[in-house]
């Protein structure tokens, strides 16, 4: 028998000791399974975007709409006068009547010129709105064909949840690993830094839960993303989009705050000093504080 103890937790729980070849399954399994997570993450983050699209270009087709109508009554009237007088009669009127012919010329310019312009105006007016109601459907079916492709990966992450779940109860005992609060001390870090680590430290013993941000569940973004909220700065839900929203740093530049990305950025831990980290690591397991060489770091980065 054997206790498996959660770093920083001091949760406990008896069971028989996994062959190394299970325990490799489960780590290979919780591996891609966050990986699923990252990718419905970043689906998320896309669909948001197209949400936002759709709004503006909803937004921006009452005022091209209107536009266009009134582009649209001053060709009716152009079209109007040409039937009734035709150009020729308004030129003769033009040419023949009071002035000389400069004046003349010079008013019949006039009108051609506002005229071309009215034209010009409904010429791009109409091409504005048709464009508009254009990038609209593109935007649309865009936002459809997201909707479909998270539900079909969040029906993936359920499914592979439940075959994780049933190696850990197999291996374990459990399907997941019981934390509790941290009780030790928090170091004394200044600025927006040490707001960020503060937040990290009081989240250690939350359950993982993919999707989430706090305060009841966290996947290893979503901690990183609420414990730089916690400090006023926003970070994108999603590893792989925290490493493009970061500055890069090296391994020797790290201080207490800093972002350390594996896996090809499907992990993301954040760096509390002392060579630790604390991160939202795996389904069934709790956030915990413990070694920054978990495995060999990608890349490390710094909230701008």
């Amino acid at each position: 028998m054997m206790a498996l103890a959660i770093s920083g937790t001091g949760a406990t729980a008896a069971h028989a000791a996994p062959s190394s070849d299970v325990t490799k399954k489960i780590q290979k399994a919780s591996d891609e399974l966050e990986d699923v997570v990252e990718s419905y993450n970043a689906m998320r983050i896309n669909l948001a975007k197209s949400k936002s699209d759709e709004a503006k270009l909803v937004k921006s087709l009452g005022p091209a709409k209107a536009a266009l109508k009134v582009a649209t009554a001053e060709m009716q009237s152009i079209a109007a006068t040409a039937y009734k007088t035709g150009d020729v009669g308004t030129i003769n009127v033009v040419l023949e009547g009071p002035g000389d012919l400069i004046d003349r010329m010079s008013v019949l310019d006039q009108m051609s010129r506002s005229r071309q312009r009215l034209i010009d105006n409904y010429t791009a007016t109409t091409q504005n709105f048709t464009t508009r109601q254009a990038a609209l459907k593109v935007t649309q079916a865009k936002q459809s064909a997201e909707i479909n492709e998270l539900a079909a990966r969040k029906k993936k992450i359920e499914a592979d949840l439940k075959k994780l779940y049933a190696m850990r109860s197999a291996a374990y005992g459990s399907p997941t690993s019981s934390g509790s609060k941290y009780t030790g001390s928090v170091p004394n870090i200044a600025g927006s830094a040490g707001k960020a680590v503060s937040f990290a430290y009081n989240a250690i013993g939350v359950m993982y839960k993919y999707g989430a941000d706090g305060p009841d569940g966290y996947d290893c973004s979503g901690l990183t993303s609420a414990a730089w909220r916690s400090a006023g700065k926003s970070l994108p839900h999603n590893a792989a989009a925290q490493y493009s929203a970061t500055a890069r740093i090296s391994r020797s530049e790290l201080k207490p705050g800093d972002l350390i990305f594996y896996r090809s950025n499907g992990h993301v831990a954040l760096y509390v000093g002392g060579g630790q980290i604390i991160d939202a690591s795996h389904a069934g397991e709790p956030v915990k504080k413990r070694t920054m060489d978990i495995m060999t770091p990608n890349g490390y980065g710094r909230v701008k």
